[in-house]
């Protein structure tokens, strides 16, 4: 009975959650009001906020199950590969929607041009930074909080946030992550050319190095 049950919770708040997109799609978002969503998917609107605490969250309905693949990606990656790796192989190219859902092109597009949404997006990039941080200071063996795994986790969710929301190519974001491994002693001098594979995640220190390094090689 109590997986007929969340079976059926599961239901309604996808039809919550495509009947909001399908509406916002074709009126936009500030166009429409929490009770013609409820009224459309013929719930009340307390129904709709027992699943979904505003309006915005109905658009990013799956940032819970996006936010564990994420710290999964790092968890779960194979013997051997560096974190760096496994976020890149994670973040690009971007992961396909359902085919039953809404396009991801139609996705990017409500919330780039709605600053509501934009600005929503913006909360749950910092809430998952903080997930991913946790995640990768645990990997790494180092304590929460500490500097290089906070900073590379906003690093690279900042950049994808940018690329997704920013009309760059996922060579761009690409290119993001080959200079994290690459480092940015040279950028700018125009000598330097980033070498996929190398720099933060395969860095190999001479002996005299090594200690103030290990929490760079994990990464």
């Amino acid at each position: 009975m109590a997986g007929l049950r969340e079976r059926k919770k599961a239901q309604t708040r996808k039809r919550l959650a495509d009947t909001a997109f399908t509406l916002f799609r074709e009126r936009g978002f500030e166009n429409v009001t929490v009770a013609e969503i409820a009224d459309a998917a013929e719930v009340a609107v307390s129904t709709l906020f027992a699943y979904f605490p505003c309006k915005e969250a109905l658009v990013f309905d799956a940032e819970d199950e996006y936010e564990r693949a994420l710290t999964a990606a790092v968890r779960d990656r194979a013997p051997g590969t560096s974190m760096l790796d496994a976020l890149e192989a994670h973040l690009v190219p971007a992961a396909q929607p359902a085919p039953d859902g809404p396009s991801g092109e139609d996705f990017v597009e409500l919330v780039k041009s709605t600053p509501a949404l934009l600005e929503y997006a913006g909360r749950v990039r910092r809430h998952w930074e903080a997930s991913l941080a946790a995640t990768l200071a645990e990997e790494a063996g180092v304590p929460e909080g500490d500097l290089l795994t906070t900073t590379l986790a906003r690093f690279v969710l900042e950049a994808n946030f940018l690329a997704t929301y920013g009309d760059h190519s996922p060579e761009d974001l690409k290119a993001v992550f080959d200079r994290l491994r690459h480092g940015w002693a040279d950028f700018g001098t125009g000598t330097g050319q980033p070498v996929r594979g190398s720099g933060l995640g395969h860095h190999e220190s001479d002996a005299s190095n090594r200690d103030d390094q290990a929490t760079v090689t994990q990464l």
